[in-house]
């Protein structure tokens, strides 16, 4: 569909029926399959306030409720397309074989990175060259995302799942922050690992992705933390949600508005589930909160204050994000906010979550300078490390883990 409305978009006056044919039909597929449960579910709940037994949930068919591999991803690859070719940001694909090449590169399509059109057709269009350095770049990423996500994410994850497995009978305040702190970089160099094990098959291939992640923890603000974080996905939503309603170019009211509903939209993408709502939310208030101060108090930029007090307000936002529930969410916030005695330090330290935890920090923290250095400045140690990341991931990985981003 969304081929022959590029065609049509290129070739008739009606540019924007196709366009708009184009975005109902990508979105209308991710309506069916994906939100279809919630839509009908919230139905039901709604009609039930007022006596009414609906049961809209039970009567959808069953084949909408088995999500296709990758929707979340492709839909916003294909999406890419026809818009920016409306904009004139992009050529078209040369046939209907180059397009789906596109879509269907395969490092990509399960979990992402969400790549554009414009960036990846005109790779396509070109015979790839892979020289010993590209190869030798594509195997050290690949390298360094199993070690991301099987050695660091994985083994955080035991600690992770031990608590959210059984949230109303785990208790302590302790206990919930180290959880908390765990999960926050469980997700990161999960989701991050994938990423880079994607990129560098891609770099095998000859292609480039762009960086999804950059070191988001050591953001100095909200936004900041926004242009480090997913930026594949915070970009596109910039891109085709926050500057097509305006952006900040029609006030700073409506500035916070089309803020709002951007997070509460990006929210909505990561699951069908009112949390994952309530949790773009607390990051489209924290923005908010943020624009005020600064402008209240324009010295608090870049200050260490800041930066902690963004690190802190993320992990505790991230609560929503892992909560399968509000009243899950609500009993962790009460531990954390609250001083609860709960597993003693010396329990908590016997899991080894603590060691996991600092090797995670530092890895955040330096990693990324040793993963951009050039293949020539220092290729023995280069090589001594790699060894030891093989080694790592071999003899140290935790137990199996699926994706969390498989899900969405």
């Amino acid at each position: 569909m969304d081929y022959w409305c590029g065609k049509g978009i290129l070739a008739t006056r009606h540019k924007k029926a196709f366009l708009y044919l184009s975005v109902i039909t990508n979105l209308a597929s991710l309506l069916i399959f994906k939100y279809s449960a919630l839509i009908a579910g919230s139905i039901d709940q709604i009609l039930l306030t007022f006596g009414i037994s609906s049961h809209l949930q039970q009567s959808i068919p069953e084949f909408t409720l088995v999500l296709p591999v990758g929707i979340s991803f492709y839909t916003f690859n294909s999406l890419s397309y026809t818009i920016d070719l409306y904009r004139g940001k992009s050529k078209s694909a040369d046939s209907w074989l180059h397009f789906m090449a596109f879509i269907s590169f395969f490092p990509h399509l399960v979990a992402g990175p969400i790549i554009r059109a414009r960036d990846i057709l005109t790779q396509l269009k070109q015979t790839p060259v892979v020289d010993q350095l590209s190869l030798y770049h594509g195997v050290k990423t690949i390298i360094y995302g199993f070690f991301q996500k099987m050695v660091l994410a994985d083994n955080l994850a035991v600690f992770v799942n031990a608590g959210f497995n059984d949230v109303q009978h785990t208790t302590g305040t302790l206990q919930w922050w180290i959880c908390m702190l765990a999960f926050t970089f469980q997700i990161y160099f999960d989701f991050n690992g994938y990423s880079s094990i994607a990129r560098g098959i891609a770099k095998i291939c000859g292609i480039h992705f762009r960086l999804n992640f950059n070191q988001p923890y050591r953001a100095a603000s909200f936004s900041d933390f926004w242009r480090r974080w997913h930026i594949s996905l915070s970009s596109f939503f910039r891109d085709y949600v926050y500057i097509p309603l305006g952006g900040n170019r029609q006030g700073r009211f409506r500035a916070i508005v089309n803020q709002w509903l951007t997070m509460l939209l990006s929210g909505l993408w990561h699951g069908a589930s009112w949390v994952f709502v309530l949790w773009g939310a607390v990051h489209a208030a924290f923005l908010t909160i943020e624009t005020w101060c600064f402008k209240l108090l324009p010295q608090l930029k870049g200050t260490v204050i800041w930066r902690f007090l963004v690190f802190v307000s993320v992990v505790l936002a991230w609560v929503l994000f892992r909560a399968g529930s509000v009243k899950d969410a609500q009993f962790i916030y009460g531990q954390m906010l609250s001083w609860q005695n709960g597993a003693a330090l010396s329990a908590i330290l016997k899991s080894n979550v603590t060691v996991w935890l600092i090797l995670a920090m530092a890895v955040e923290w330096s990693g990324k300078k040793y993963i951009r250095k050039p293949l020539n400045q220092w290729p023995v140690l280069d090589a001594l490390v790699l060894a030891i990341l093989l080694a790592l991931i071999i003899f140290f990985r935790g137990p199996e883990q699926q994706f969390i981003y498989f899900q969405f």
